[in-house]
């Protein structure tokens, strides 16, 4: 690694005078439940009593899969190309709900295999789509780093920028096919376990997908970390994710993770430093099966259950409206003292 990634613990101590706040607040204890402990953390990521949010920012990554020419998606490749356009437009669902919550909005291109024009896309195209890791590696291991790069460059050019919040989608044509085959790699599980519909296969298409991802991963059995497995069966975009991840940590930001794909990115940064994953807001479970599993497999419990499998950030966005509603409580609820209200003991 390029990057030695240096991430500080949240401090306990910290934890224990936020919960004495968060428990003075003219509430029944715990009446809060989740918005509680997200109060807490994102305190103590911040490493103060009175947490805000800064210039929050989502960042999408976009990348083409070699994978996707096994007709593992129900869509074209060309698709992704397509959506980066609608992303620049300001057309997609994730860009309703940012200019709805205000946040800043960027899309990257780590690996789109058609060509992008577009002013408003950043351009750090590492290769025109991964290969198809049916046939050999997705990337090579100096391809992912490059990626990884890509992810930490743009955390540090937003740190810059003055965000204290990032939020992170992706885009890219079979990356649940992907997802799986790195959750499947990471985690020792059948692969089974981990395929979904995606964006909507139906039956056969869903039992073709596993086929080719049960051949996929009987050539790349073997004793790899996780970093070897982003680069065997990963994408463009979920690696730029990882490194993303690592960075925001390393900057003590706060981080939205969104769903399943977002969350394989998760899973293999708090393999490479499982301190990453303190840093971590994990806003939704998804329809996809697997990533309840992948949720419960990190011991993280995820703020929204909507059924989505949209991708590309938008699960993350919605969620942040509460993690404002955490902040605020936090800072600006009464206490019983100031309130001059009487505690539960005291009646």
């Amino acid at each position: 690694m390029h990057h030695k990634f240096i991430i500080e613990p949240l401090d306990s101590g910290l934890a224990e005078a936020l919960n004495n706040k968060i428990d003075s607040k003219t509430k029944p204890q715990g009446a809060l439940g989740q918005l509680e402990a997200l109060a807490c953390q994102i305190g103590q990521i911040q490493a103060t009593l009175e947490p805000e949010i800064r210039k929050p920012k989502m960042i999408v990554f976009a990348a083409d899969h070699g994978i996707a020419m096994e007709g593992v998606s129900a869509f074209p490749q060309a698709v992704t190309a397509q959506m980066v356009e609608n992303f620049v437009s300001g057309g997609a669902a994730v860009n309703v709900f940012c200019r709805q919550h205000n946040l800043a909005f960027e899309i990257v291109d780590v690996g789109v295999a058609q060509l992008i024009s577009e002013e408003g896309v950043v351009c750090c195209k590492v290769a025109a789509g991964s290969n198809s890791f049916l046939d050999g590696d997705a990337m090579t291991q100096s391809q992912c780093l490059q990626a990884i790069d890509v992810g930490v460059e743009r955390v540090a050019q937003a740190a810059r920028d003055g965000s204290n919040l990032l939020a992170f989608g992706e885009m890219g044509i079979a990356n649940t096919a992907s997802a799986a085959a790195l959750m499947a790699g990471c985690l020792k599980l059948d692969v089974a376990q981990c395929v979904g519909r995606g964006t909507g296969l139906d039956d056969q298409g869903l039992q073709h997908k596993t086929r080719v991802l049960e051949q996929a991963l009987e050539r790349h059995r073997g004793d790899f970390d996780s970093l070897q497995w982003l680069a065997k069966v990963g994408g463009f975009e979920i690696a730029a994710m990882v490194g993303a991840f690592l960075e925001a940590a390393h900057r003590r930001m706060v981080i939205l993770v969104d769903g399943f794909i977002c969350s394989t990115a998760a899973l293999v940064a708090s393999q490479i430093n499982p301190l990453a994953k303190h840093y971590m807001v994990f806003c939704h479970q998804s329809a996809e099966q697997a990533h309840q599993d992948l949720l419960k497999s990190m011991e993280v419990k995820a703020l929204l259950d909507l059924s989505l499998r949209l991708g590309e950030g938008s699960g993350a966005v919605l969620a942040y409206p509460l993690v404002c509603s955490a902040t605020a409580f936090l800072k600006e609820m009464a206490s019983f003292d100031s309130a001059g209200v009487s505690r539960e003991s005291e009646q």
